[in-house]
């Protein structure tokens, strides 16, 4: 299996492209850059054939079988579409796009040509959080009443630019972290947000665009789940809760890219330590991704889960602005 990387983000860098290679047989053909000296650089460093800055010409190669996107968001759908038109499969960046309508196009278009379309939530693939819908789905903590997840970060400065000053390129906290903690809690809960209210602004980084937010939604089952995001906490620590008729599960330090935290599973009989597996979430990742090309069941978060995601931060950020509660829009999903 040959990819192409549309993109010469750190997250590629750091991640996928190693991800990608621990798959048997699998390697990477080109990289695609507006820059071409910045495309070179990054193809040279990383053992990668050609560097290009037309799309065209990439898709263009018949050796290619799979993309992974991870551009700016706004170029999100048109290079997806065009990946989609040549017949490529997609493993895509979230969010998916700008707007619902043109994720929904994707997707649907993908499903279509008959090509897998993924997203890269990659949370729902560390063993902290598998182990966490274990214990839900298993009914030990009961009937969930309500969930907390508090991923208020310091974004480090090599990953700023238009994340905290560009809303054209998708910059801002809600469509940078808030979509991963609703891929998160649908994946533990089984189950969309219904309804949100929120409160946004800015604590010291962003400009023109949010960097915090806290949020609380409705759930279809009457749970309600309270969520904090932030460019902004240096010293905060993530985690993620969940608190049901028979229990209670505190996860601490888990929303994050590392296979690292830990959980704790409290009840009528006390505390106990939960184990879970210290496994890379991206090679898990790319590994479904992977068999669901081959036709082997579904990749870990499908274009579906990406849509979702997207409709839930959509809900956020229209609550924030308008300070009332705001029911969250599937698109017919």
């Amino acid at each position: 299996m040959r990819w192409a990387l549309i993109g010469a983000s750190r997250i590629a860098s750091s991640y996928v492209i190693d991800a990608i290679r621990a798959q048997e047989g699998a390697d990477i053909q080109s990289v695609l850059s507006t820059d071409l000296g910045r495309g070179t650089s990054f193809a040279r460093n990383n053992g990668i054939p050609e560097a290009m800055t037309d799309l065209d010409m990439l898709l263009a190669d018949d050796t290619v079988d799979a993309v992974y996107i991870s551009t700016t968001n706004e170029k999100h759908h048109p290079q997806a579409m065009a990946a989609i038109a040549a017949g490529k499969h997609v493993l895509c960046e979230k969010p998916l796009a700008m707007t619902l309508e043109d994720a929904v196009e994707m997707v649907k278009t993908a499903r279509e040509k008959g090509v897998v379309f993924a997203t890269n939530h990659h949370l729902r693939n560390a063993g902290s959080h598998l182990a966490i819908r274990e214990l839900i789905s298993s009914g030990r903590i009961g009937k969930v009443l309500s969930a907390r997840v508090f991923h208020a970060v310091n974004l480090p400065e090599h990953l700023r630019g238009w994340r905290i000053n560009d809303a054209a390129a998708g910059g801002g906290v809600i469509p940078d972290i808030v979509v991963h903690d609703a891929d998160t809690i649908r994946f533990h809960l089984s189950e969309d947000p219904v309804d949100v209210v929120a409160k946004a602004g800015t604590s010291g980084m962003g400009e023109g665009v949010e960097d915090s937010v806290m949020s609380v939604w409705s759930m279809p089952s009457g749970a309600m789940v309270q969520t904090h995001e932030s460019f902004t906490h240096g010293f905060a620590g993530t985690g993620i809760e969940f608190h049901g008729t028979e229990g209670s599960i505190f996860a601490r330090n888990v929303m994050t890219q590392e296979p690292v935290g830990e959980v704790r599973l409290v009840d009528q009989s006390g505390e106990s330590p939960v184990t879970f597996q210290a496994h890379n979430l991206y090679h898990r990742a790319l590994g479904l991704f992977t068999n669901a090309v081959r036709g082997n069941g579904p990749p870990s978060a499908d274009g579906v889960d990406g849509i979702k995601s997207l409709a839930v931060a959509h809900a956020v950020r229209q609550a924030a602005q308008s300070a009332t509660a705001v029911r969250v829009d599937y698109e017919g999903f």
